[in-house]
């Protein structure tokens, strides 16, 4: 996961890990409860990214990459960290989105879209981490 940069370090009772959630609610759920713990607050916009970029990430790694296997949040003093983990090495792709509805293809545009930075990094037991930070 991205870490937050020495000069502004991270604030106290700023990271929270968790196992990989089941479902994108379960998901939400946690960003939601991460958010609330924070001090100063981010903005309502800010949360509201936040949450929606929890609900993408998860929706990937359990449609496209075998399951999430741990969702991690931290926060310092302009950014939010989001790390979603998942056991496939393939890195996200873009496809085209289906403008009928049917099959998707909007979520990983709009991760990118939201994000300040985004990052794939391979794990050592042949997973990968989606690492992005964005806007606090």
């Amino acid at each position: 996961m991205a870490r937050p940069s020495a000069d502004t370090g991270p604030l106290p009772g700023s990271a929270l890990r968790s196992t990989g959630p089941a479902t994108p609610a379960q998901a939400r759920d946690a960003a939601r409860a991460f958010l609330s713990t924070l001090a100063p607050r981010p903005t309502r916009e800010a949360a509201e990214n936040v949450v929606l970029v929890v609900s993408e990430l998860v929706t990937n790694a359990l449609r496209h990459a075998g399951g999430a296997t741990a969702l991690d949040f931290a926060a310092d003093r302009g950014l939010l960290h989001i790390s979603v983990r998942d056991p496939s090495p393939d890195p996200p792709r873009e496809r085209p989105p289906d403008l009928r509805g049917y099959e998707g293809g909007f979520g990983w545009h709009l991760v990118r879209h939201l994000s300040r930075s985004v990052a794939v990094m391979p794990c050592g037991d042949g997973g990968k981490s989606v690492c992005v930070a964005l806007p606090r």
